[in-house]
């Protein structure tokens, strides 16, 4: 639940505060590097032609600009040592708080070029900060700046049980598609900028809160100076932070001092200004002992033989790693020296916050790397939305098939359309609303509603009617189709006004039941006069050109252009990393542990299903390819791969007809049909987990789900595999008691809803399991009996079958605890049954029905207290 809340958090503020923060993130990339792209596009200011003589002094420059102008006030003169560097004077300027630099020739005192684009970094500055709209703004940035924290810190929390490999956590992976490959990139990168994106948010509260500001230097140990006193109150500190520091210099030759050009220099006339200043540079560059890159001199407001000086180191830790100084021209002495390099480090950090917000304080590649990670802020904005509207739709794909969702106009002259289906899984229900979009967008005005929703009066009012029925376990409805099949099904009612069709889900592999369900409703329909539009279409395992062929059939006789539909399967890449024989010596087919890693971010919940591509083994395709004379490592030129790797997939016990080349072949053989195996592991546990027993056919040969997985492919080897939502079979959210029922790999479901009650602290849970053998047929049994001893498991029923004289089965348990099972179903019990549908589940089911009555027990079906996963 934590971590549902969590995420639940992380993606609504990514997709509220997102653009903000990508605002920010864009922004402050670029200011980062304003002092070198100023340079870089003012060469003319910035530097000059070196002569072969010496630099004007500040007493020089002073005099000149005297000479020039008398009223202009001077701040500051900044000397460089580098022969090709223009020298600064810093100026008085009405509007500019911290005075006006001119970049002047050091060699003849002219005034080189205004500095270009400094406009541009103040905006994106502003920006930066508030958004360009002043405290409103700056409020604004501040919450989000809260916020990515917050996004960082809970990120790290979704991906932190995920202990994967350094490949997994730091690697992008290209080869995934879809909503798989937005969630890697979203994730991967988002953990490349965790550091980053922290030391940013975290400095970057310095300038927005006052209480987070004192909270820093008390944290680092630093006594915070107390603000500048203006008019007997403290002076707003504005861009400045506690420590005095300013955010935005667009020159290192800058005064350090912002009072300065508020300062009169009435006791010093010119010419002594002129003779201070001379005797001042005279004496520094005797005395000060300190190599520099430039240096600044502040002119003195008053007579009193100080001038504060500036200095930077010739090879700077930083822009704002600078030296400070105090040179007595009367005493000819240096006082009062600070020198950057002798702080402590938390003296460091305080005093150069921007510098660390931004990330020059590390150096330059930390620095480069810091602007990378702002830059890449709207990723995550971008790959969030995505993500959110993927989640969407596929949460819900009735969503896009509603008509109120959509801006199309109905037919007025159309007939309305019913359709109603009958899922267990949700194959059906995506197909019901992938039908109901294909007509909307026909035009035509169509009401969806599950068959357990239709009543009689819906089919005596209903005109057209296209039912998409899911056949379940051995021709039965789906569990919550069951009161639809016992209630409607039974009834005669005429609905000779009514056309219709079915669309009958099922699998080949079940033989004597393939469809039956649809079968049996358009069985019913035709008993009542109802007409069909078409003959009822079968659906193997959501086979696309099955899918295809009632699309076509519903064009042609609705006269509709219906566009092509299907269900998209994009199979992740997953990889085998352990196969454990789970029942040695057992008296039946071996049974494995099968554990896989995923090469994405994987998610799935406690009652998902996993749904298997599997392949065909080395031999089989060497059989076949030997019987239709296909030469080895034969290229499918349209592919770019080998014949053997394009049959990996391939239905290969089919008939051929002569090809004239490889592509040819291949559009003769269908992809093999997908398996499915429910989940024995929840994402915490770091490993997708299945249960999984072979199965064999008359000569002996493996089956293809269950041979690929237990014999084919080795360690290592990778596996097509999807995570296919299960909602129906889906862990309650709340404490209420669960009873587990289930036999032999039917383990797998219930042990995945035990890990998810364990990690919450849930202890109301029963289990009953049923094998052969307890010394070779208990799976899990270590894991189950710890459940057991800490009282995670309040109840634990075994029935072993073989370990008696008279066999023992999990209906025989279920009866014999009729008492308890009562009184585990007035504490509001939730009932989940997992495992074999023959024997197993229908024993189960009328054991149930035989305790608690019919009426009960459908009742538990339809508010969701009897879930089944059986098959």
């Amino acid at each position: 639940m934590l971590k549902k809340i969590f995420f639940q958090i992380h993606w609504f503020m990514g997709i509220t505060a997102g653009l903000i923060l990508s605002i920010m993130g864009v922004t402050g990339a670029i200011y980062s590097y304003d002092q070198q792209i100023l340079k870089w596009i003012n060469t003319d200011s910035y530097v000059v032609q070196a002569e072969n003589r010496d630099k004007l002094t500040p007493a020089e420059l002073y005099l000149h600009f005297q000479h020039v102008d008398s009223n202009i006030q001077i701040n500051s003169i900044t000397i460089a040592k580098d022969p090709t560097a223009s020298s600064t004077v810093n100026i008085v300027k009405e509007g500019a708080r911290r005075g006006y630099n001119m970049m002047v020739n050091p060699y003849s005192a002219e005034v080189l070029p205004e500095i270009k684009g400094q406009g541009f970094f103040q905006f994106v500055q502003q920006l930066h900060r508030n958004l360009t709209v002043g405290p409103v703004g700056k409020q604004i940035t501040a919450a989000c700046t809260l916020m990515l924290i917050f996004f960082v810190l809970s990120g790290l929390y979704l991906r932190w049980p995920k202990k994967h490999s350094i490949k997994q956590w730091l690697f992008v992976k290209p080869k995934l598609k879809g909503r798989n490959f937005l969630w890697d990139l979203h994730a991967v990168v988002g953990t490349w900028v965790v550091i980053f994106y922290l030391l940013m948010a975290c400095t970057g509260l310095y300038w927005s809160y006052d209480w987070w500001r004192s909270g820093m230097f008390k944290v680092m140990g630093v006594e915070q100076p107390k603000p500048e006193m203006q008019g007997g109150k403290p002076k707003e500190q504005g861009p400045r932070g506690a420590s005095g520091e300013q955010r935005g210099d667009a020159s290192q030759g800058r005064s350090h001092n912002t009072n300065i050009q508020n300062r009169g220099h009435a006791e010093l006339s010119p010419a002594q200004m002129q003779t201070v200043l001379s005797q001042t540079w005279t004496g520094v560059q005797a005395k000060l002992g300190h190599d520099y890159s430039t240096l600044t001199l502040n002119l003195p407001k008053k007579a009193d033989g100080q001038v504060e000086l500036g200095f930077v180191d010739p090879a700077p830790q930083h822009e704002r790693a600078r030296n400070k100084a105090v040179y007595n021209y009367q005493t000819a002495t240096i006082q009062n020296i600070e020198l950057y390099a002798d702080k402590k480090l938390n003296e460091k950090i305080m005093s150069s916050m921007l510098p660390v917000h931004r990330g020059s304080f590390f150096g330059p590649v930390y620095h480069f790397f810091a602007m990378l990670a702002a830059l890449a802020m709207p990723l995550f904005f971008v790959t969030g939305w995505m993500l959110y509207l993927k989640r969407r739709k596929q949460k819900k794909l009735t969503q896009a098939a509603r008509l109120s969702h959509h801006g199309i106009t109905v037919d007025p002259n159309a007939k309305p359309w019913l359709i109603a289906y009958a899922s267990q899984t949700g194959v059906a229900e995506q197909l019901a609303w992938r039908t109901a979009t294909s007509l909307q967008e026909a035009r035509q005005p169509v009401t969806v509603k599950t068959v357990q929703q239709l009543t009689l009066e819906d089919l005596q009012s209903a005109q057209q009617i296209l039912f998409v029925a899911s056949t379940y376990g051995t021709g039965d409805a789906p569990d919550l189709a069951s009161g639809f099949a016992k209630k409607i099904l039974n009834s005669q009612i005429d609905l000779s006004h009514v056309h219709f069709a079915v669309l009958a889900l099922g699998s080949k592999e079940y033989p004597d039941s393939y469809c039956s369900f649809g079968h049996a409703i358009a069985a019913w329909l035709k008993q009542n006069q109802a007409h069909a539009l078409f003959d009822t279409i079968e659906v193997d395992n959501a086979n696309h050109e099955d899918i295809q062929r009632w699309n076509n059939a519903l064009a042609k006789s609705s006269k509709l252009d219906l566009q092509a539909m299907h269900i998209d399967k994009t199979f992740d890449r997953w990889t085998l990393t352990q196969r454990d024989l789970l029942n040695p010596n057992s008296l039946g087919a071996p049974a494995f542990n099968i554990e896989l890693q995923a090469q994405h971010e994987a998610h799935w919940q406690a009652g998902d299903i996993a749904e298997i591509q599997p392949g065909n083994s080395a031999k089989r395709i060497a059989e076949f390819m030997a019987k239709h004379q296909i030469a080895p490592q034969t290229q499918v030129e349209s592919l770019a791969v080998s014949i053997e790797q394009a049959l990996w997939d391939k239905q290969l016990n089919t008939d051929v007809e002569p090809f004239a080349n490889m592509e040819h072949l291949l559009e003769q053989l269908h992809t093999l049909a997908s398996r499915e195996y429910s989940i024995a592991s929840i994402p915490s546990q770091q490993t997708l987990r299945l249960v999984v027993r072979q199965q064999s056919d008359r000569t002996g040969e493996l089956g293809l789900g269950s041979g690929w997985l237990t014999a084919h492919t080795e360690i290592g080897q990778e596996i097509a595999l999807r995570i296919r939502n299960n909602e129906s079979f889906h862990l309650i959210d709340d404490n209420r008691p669960i009873i587990c029922i289930g036999n032999g790999t039917g383990i797998a479901g219930l042990m995945s809803l035990l890990h998810a009650r364990v990690r919450a602290d849930y202890t109301q849970n029963w289990l009953i399991f049923g094998e052969r053998q307890r010394e070779h047929d208990f799976f899990y049994q270590t894991t189950i009996e710890a459940w057991q001893s800490t009282g995670m498991l309040e109840r634990l029923d075994l029935a072993f079958s073989r370990d008696q004289a008279e066999k023992i089965y999990v209906h025989h348990v279920l009866r014999n605890q009729a008492a308890e099972l009562i009184s585990w179903f007035n504490r509001g019990a939730v009932i989940y049954v997992c495992g074999s549908i023959q024997g197993m589940a229908q024993d189960v089911d009328q054991a149930l029905i035989d305790i608690l009555g019919e009426s009960t027990v459908e009742q538990l079906r339809q508010e969701g207290r009897y879930r089944r996963d059986v098959y």
